[in-house]
């Protein structure tokens, strides 16, 4: 169990969760692991088989602590809550700041400035593993990558305008794909560039698979804390798109997508006879190779982080959720600005 701000989170397999005077009591094999007083709570997120007493239900109900159950994958299922909720406020401001883009400015410009600022910390982490053995014209064109993403970070906060913005944000992910070959030492593998439906090389397969799953990580993270995935600041309305969640994820591409992708690859995790080709031309994972790339994620999001807003210690698995939390707070009216997650 991870308690932050007002949301217990329980992450372990099989725990079970009871209401006892005015606490709530975690136990795992009979034993009891932790427990947390109610009146401080808001919220129970419960991932995988997790199970709650009648009693605790009940309790929850009454006292208007909500309670949303997301799969082993992270999917979102349902939130339990009873008749009073503030949801529906929190869906007016986010509907009032989307629908203005003056005022969904400032929450896009955090979004954008916290991508760039991480696809930058990705590129100083392969300077930094392999640079020495760097070929010259590949250590320019990293270095040069690395300096348009710290030059992407600081526009995104002077951008005037959300076009202005997105043309930013689409000229640093130019940038930073077009370095992303040299992000590979594996030479079974080449990358020519980003492509999506469908995939063309096995490079993409992993990305566009990788990129899915966190999709619907922050999808779930959204539900979980009131939000409408579908009204995003950054990404335009389109039906079917859950544009919110799109927002949410940039700044977890670099840290969790791309770098689960680079180990798999570059250590050897994934071999070419992991992939097929389709008559279409698209390249797809096999069933032993999807099941190498989430095995990976989920290790991935198993590691701990610590969080600068929160001043704690999480698993990389729970950020999506943190930063759904942060976005509210601040749509209620609790925080002045959107604390965009920059990795370090």
């Amino acid at each position: 169990m991870k308690k932050l701000l007002n949301t217990l989170y329980v992450t372990s397999e099989g725990a079970w969760l009871r209401k006892d005077g005015q606490n709530v009591v975690v136990e795992i094999d009979g034993r009891e692991r932790g427990r947390a007083p109610a009146h401080l709570l808001g919220q129970i997120v419960c991932f995988a088989q997790v199970g709650l007493s009648p009693a605790l239900m009940s309790f929850c109900a009454e006292g208007g602590i909500s309670v949303a159950f997301l799969s082993m994958t992270g999917r979102f299922l349902a939130r339990v809550e009873g008749p009073q909720s503030g949801n529906v406020l929190l869906r007016r401001a986010q509907h009032r700041r989307t629908e203005d883009p003056a005022l969904a400015l400032g929450i896009a410009q955090a979004m954008v400035a916290a991508k760039a600022a991480n696809q930058r910390g990705l590129v100083r982490r392969v300077l930094r593993d392999y640079g020495s053995g760097t070929a010259p014209e590949a250590r320019a064109t990293l270095d040069g990558a690395e300096r348009r993403m710290s030059d992407a970070a600081r526009l995104a906060l002077q951008a005037p305008d959300l076009d202005t913005l997105r043309g930013q944000e689409g000229e640093a992910a130019n940038a930073y794909f077009g370095a992303f070959a040299h992000f590979l030492r594996n030479p079974a593998f080449t990358f020519g560039g980003r492509s999506r439906r469908p995939p063309l090389d096995p490079v993409n397969a992993v990305l566009s698979l990788l990129y899915v799953l966190l999709a619907q990580d922050c999808r779930a993270a959204c539900e979980v804390h009131g939000l409408d995935p579908q009204m995003g600041f950054l990404h335009r309305d389109r039906p079917g798109r859950m544009s919110l969640a799109l927002d949410l994820m940039e700044e977890f591409r670099a840290p969790l997508a791309d770098r689960v992708c680079l180990s798999l690859l570059n250590r050897r995790q994934l071999a070419p006879e992991d992939f097929r080709r389709e008559e279409t031309g698209a390249v797809l994972l096999s069933d032993a190779g999807r099941e190498t790339v989430l095995k990976a994620w989920q290790e991935r999001k198993r590691e701990t982080v610590r969080h600068p807003f929160f001043d704690e210690t999480a698993p990389l698995g729970l950020f999506p959720q943190l930063q759904a939390q942060l976005l509210a707070r601040h749509l209620r009216g609790e925080l002045d600005g959107y604390p965009a997650w920059i990795w370090r």
